[in-house]
């Protein structure tokens, strides 16, 4: 039996979608897209890989704060 992440599958879909040209974008089209982008980050954040993620942008966003001090 073949088992598909949803979290996975969002990637790709994701990815497909933003590999459009914005000009040839509607609203209808970005407010999916942007559903899709939601619904992934929900998906992703209580995991492992989503803590990852929160841990570097926090460090990022960290020494931008500090660098502008």
């Amino acid at each position: 039996m073949l088992t598909i992440n949803v979290a996975v599958l969002l990637a790709v879909i994701v990815f497909f979608r933003l590999r459009r040209r914005t000009q040839a974008r509607s609203r209808a089209e970005e407010r999916t897209t942007a559903i899709v982008i939601l619904t992934l980050g929900v998906l992703l954040a209580p995991t492992a890989i989503g803590q990852g993620i929160l841990n570097v942008v926090g460090q990022l966003a960290g020494g931008v704060t500090q660098a502008g001090r």
